[in-house]
């Protein structure tokens, strides 16, 4: 019995790595629960060139608190992009709009402006590094770094994204700070602001936990 186990498991893995060798992609099959090496393959027959397509890369409704949108060609969108350590979008910020602080765990981002004017950088603990962009430049933030971008032209501004990863994922501080159900009072003590400035943002990112200041 061990030994038919063993020989299941070999043709299995026989298997696996010869449609890897073959097909050299692994179209995701959103139906089943992602993992930490991305979604499983769909079948090859059920493959069509559709999955290797993606047509939603277009502007962005900016109506929202901070007058910007991203589009995602993520793994979730775009289903062809899984196990190719690679994704794009698409960012729109309206006239005095910006892109807060937050951070991508899992890749490093590429931006490329093409209209408007965008103030952009990262930091890590000890320096900043921040740009006036124009159309035509190029910003790298690397992987994890706490990153930003501000509209500070008079126009909108629009720019196109890659990233190193089929989803990059992203940890937006305001929500994380002001989104959540922890009492205001601790978060003040903790960020040095008072009671009444965080109660007032905490009901502009939807969290709960509000307290009398």
């Amino acid at each position: 019995m061990k030994k038919i186990s063993e020989i299941i498991f070999l043709l299995s893995l026989v298997s696996w790595t010869s449609y890897g060798a073959v097909n050299d992609f692994c179209v995701a099959d959103l139906k089943a629960p992602d993992g930490p090496s991305g979604y499983p393959c769909k079948p090859i027959n059920e493959v069509t060139a559709d999955d290797f397509v993606f047509s939603g890369l277009v502007e962005g409704n900016t109506t929202n608190p901070f007058n910007a949108a991203l589009t995602s060609a993520f793994v979730t969108d775009f289903p062809g992009l899984n196990s190719l350590g690679i994704s794009a979008g698409r960012l729109d910020i309206g006239k005095g709009g910006s892109i807060p602080m937050h951070t991508h765990p899992g890749a490093t981002e590429l931006l490329i402006l093409v209209e408007g004017e965008i103030t952009a950088g990262f930091m890590t603990p000890f320096h900043l590094y921040t740009k006036a962009l124009k159309p035509g430049d190029v910003i790298v933030f690397p992987q994890g770094q706490l990153h930003f971008q501000v509209n500070s032209g008079n126009q909108k501004a629009t720019a196109f994204l890659a990233f190193s990863s089929a989803n990059p994922g992203a940890q937006l501080l305001d929500l994380l700070l002001f989104g959540n159900s922890l009492p205001s009072d601790i978060i003040a003590e903790t960020t040095f602001l008072d009671v009444e400035q965080v109660n007032k943002l905490k009901a502009r990112f939807g969290g709960i936990g509000i307290v009398s200041s």
